[in-house]
């Protein structure tokens, strides 16, 4: 569980506030949509709430405990249990096959598994035919594909999505939906920054909704 106490944060030589006393708890298991406007802090909340971001006021507990507070080890093996995909992921050099393998292998898991595990999310992604290609090669789809990818084999216990529908057509939508139903009996959770909630209509559980930085409502689907 995360959860976020009046949470306040600004950039570095900004002014204004890109959110304002913002509170709520994301929960394992929960499909989440964050909807807004441009500007209106739904990218700073994933951050914050994925622990990228330290806020400026306020406390990011997670299970209870002040994140920004614990020592340097305990933040990275709490890091490791959450995953943030960017709008625009940037892929290592290399195959789509050792991107995807990748956050297994510094993690310690075998080669032969990581990679088996590798090949099993290009299957799920209908990417086998990916599987070789150098990641410098990908259409914007197909990177954004790769990266959720990449972000889903680590089994993590919730993940950020920032605009994940941005680059993708409409067969590619259809197979992130359908990967984000199947993804239910894991009991994975899921926070999903997006400009149309409809296209969500299907999986989510529940909405949030920003304006200017603030928390506007907070509904059940």
């Amino acid at each position: 569980m995360i959860e976020l106490q009046s949470i306040w944060f600004r950039y570095p030589r900004q002014r204004s506030w890109a959110l304002r006393n913002v509170s709520l708890v994301l929960n394992r298991n929960e499909y989440v949509a964050v909807v807004g406007p441009n500007g209106s802090g739904k990218t700073t909340l994933l951050k914050i709430a994925s622990l990228i971001y330290r806020p400026v006021e306020g406390k990011v507990l997670v299970d209870n405990r002040d994140f920004w507070s614990i020592d340097s080890d305990e933040k990275l093996s709490i890091r490791r249990r959450v995953t943030y995909v960017h709008e625009k992921p940037v892929l290592l050099r290399g195959s789509v096959l050792h991107n995807i393998a990748y956050g297994l292998l510094i993690r310690g898991i075998s080669r032969e598994k990581a990679l088996e595990k590798a090949k099993s999310m290009l299957k799920i992604f209908n990417l086998e035919y990916l599987i070789d290609r150098n990641s410098r090669e990908l259409s914007a789809g197909e990177a954004q594909l790769v990266a959720i990818a990449r972000a889903l084999v680590l089994d993590p216990d919730i993940v950020f999505l920032d605009e994940p529908f941005a680059h993708l057509d409409r067969e590619k939508r259809s197979i992130l939906i359908e990967v984000l139903k199947n993804y239910r009996e894991k009991g994975m959770g899921f926070v999903i920054a997006t400009h149309n909630e409809y296209m969500l209509s299907s999986v989510i559980d529940r909405v949030l909704v920003l304006e200017e930085g603030v928390l506007v409502e907070d509904r059940k689907v």
